[in-house]
């Protein structure tokens, strides 16, 4: 259905992000840090990344701002958050308040990916 890329510094909302997605069809890769899940961005292609917002060290504006400016600058971005006021001016296609329903965020990947324009081949 889709490649996610799921980041989050609980473990206990990164291993409910897995395994709600991966229940509904999706392949799920996890990161439990900031960089991490931009390492994992750098070596494999994702069609949506799901990130925390507030971790520590590289947070979720790191990540978004590190994946606006690479090679891949479109790949949609969903926020989650439990302060999405801090949000008003930041760049995610999506975001989620916390605490969000399984069938909210099943509904929010599977929206944003259907949206997401077919890339151009390249000749």
């Amino acid at each position: 259905m889709g490649r996610v890329l799921a980041i989050d510094d609980e473990k206990a909302i990164l291993d409910m992000l897995k395994r709600a997605l991966v229940l509904f069809g999706f392949y799920v890769e996890v990161a439990a840090s900031g960089e991490e899940g931009i390492e994992k961005f750098k070596n494999e292609d994702f069609d949506v990344v799901v990130t925390d917002i507030l971790m520590p060290g590289v947070d979720g504006i790191n990540v978004l701002n590190y994946i606006r400016k690479s090679n891949r600058a479109d790949t949609p971005v969903i926020g989650i958050s439990g302060t999405p006021w801090l949000l008003q001016n930041e760049n995610f296609d999506m975001v989620l308040d916390k605490p969000f329903s399984i069938k909210s965020l099943v509904e929010s990947v599977k929206d944003i990916i259907e949206k997401k324009p077919a890339a151009i081949p390249r000749s």
